[in-house]
């Protein structure tokens, strides 16, 4: 049995090792490509978390393989305390990225969960960085061009665009601008249908598009908080394996020490 423990033990940790290595190479490359490098928010989270599991499984493997008890406690303790701080993050992200949970919890005044994600990504600091970075990616030469120009805007409308495309590539829908392609709107001679700001951020300048525009942030804020959902499901999920995985190892670590000690099996305090 003791043999059997360290090895399902060692085994187990040997898929955190992979989970882990998997998840900082995911981060490093949503980083480094594509537009994901705008907001690095929830990349960044992924790669810290991908680390602590390969240190936490590399002292698990170790612990188990080895039978090494000094290195089984270090394992349990960081165990512990990752599992804490999984927990912790899980619960700030369910609220951040939930307007109905964020909004009852921030009635206690200790700190605005429904635009904590606006307040600190999408802030006027971060915007001008946020800008450049999705001009130089390119997120709207996907909708078309100017082959576009005979569709007809429902046949745009058709299409599937994300929050951020929706929000940066076009001019709000209420201004009533008339379609020529996907990036290029003609205002109404006698200017746009409502009185908003909005509509007068617009331009055709392919280096400018709506991505001054509040709608464009609105949908930078709702794709990180698309993500973040992503990730505290993620994290659920690693936390429950991880309990299961600290269980054991309480296990092994015990049956480790009672196995080098058999005579503790007999040991009486008193005659």
């Amino acid at each position: 049995m003791v043999r059997v423990g360290n090895v399902l033990l060692g085994f187990l940790n040997g898929i955190i090792l992979i989970a882990g290595l998997a998840a900082i190479g995911t981060g490093l490359y949503f980083v480094l490509a594509g537009n994901s490098q705008c907001v690095r928010g929830v990349h960044n989270q992924l790669m810290i978390t991908g680390a602590a599991l390969v240190v936490v499984s590399l002292l698990g493997i170790i612990g188990s393989c080895y039978r090494i008890n000094f290195f089984l406690i270090i394992y349990l303790v960081v165990m512990f305390l990752l599992i804490v701080a999984l927990l912790i993050f899980t619960i700030f992200s369910f609220l951040v990225s939930h307007a109905t949970s964020g909004d009852v919890v921030s009635r206690l005044k200790v700190i605005n969960f429904r635009t904590w994600i606006r307040d600190h990504f999408v802030n006027d600091k971060n915007w001008e960085h946020i800008r450049n970075c999705l001009i130089d990616a390119k997120i709207c030469n996907s909708l078309g061009d100017s082959n576009d120009m005979d569709k007809d805007v429902k046949d745009f409308f058709k299409k599937n665009l994300s929050p951020m495309q929706s929000g940066c590539c076009k001019p709000p829908s209420e201004c009533g601008f008339e379609y020529k392609n996907a990036t290029y709107w003609v205002m109404p001679k006698a200017g746009p249908a409502v009185n908003n700001s909005e509509c007068k951020t617009w331009s055709n300048q392919q280096d400018t598009l709506c991505y001054n525009c509040e709608s464009c942030k609105d949908g930078i804020v709702k794709n990180i908080k698309h993500k973040w959902k992503q990730l505290a499901i993620l994290n659920c999920c690693i936390v429950v394996v991880l309990i299961i995985l600290y269980c054991l190892g309480c296990c092994v670590r015990r049956t480790n020490s009672y196995r080098s000690y058999p005579k503790l099996r007999g040991y009486r305090p008193y005659p």
